[in-house]
């Protein structure tokens, strides 16, 4: 994944942003919305949010394993 320490550092605070960006827009979403809007859009973040995780915090942190969080698990 990523090997230089600087920039993978950089690029978990950045998804930790994301992270922080897509609750808020899922609180939105609830207090705004129907519930069924709300499930669907929950169910296709869901999905993002997984992918996010799988696909990229896990191999950072597996290269970068003073980078994980210490709730990460």
């Amino acid at each position: 994944m990523i090997r230089n320490a600087d920039t993978a550092k950089h690029v978990s605070d950045l998804m930790h942003d994301i992270f922080r960006r897509i609750d808020e827009s899922t609180q939105l979403v609830k207090k705004t919305c129907s519930a069924e809007e709300f499930a669907a859009y929950n169910k296709a973040i869901g999905r993002v949010l997984g992918a996010v995780v799988m696909d990229v915090m896990e191999p950072l942190y597996d290269q970068n394993p003073t980078l994980k969080p210490d709730n990460w698990d």
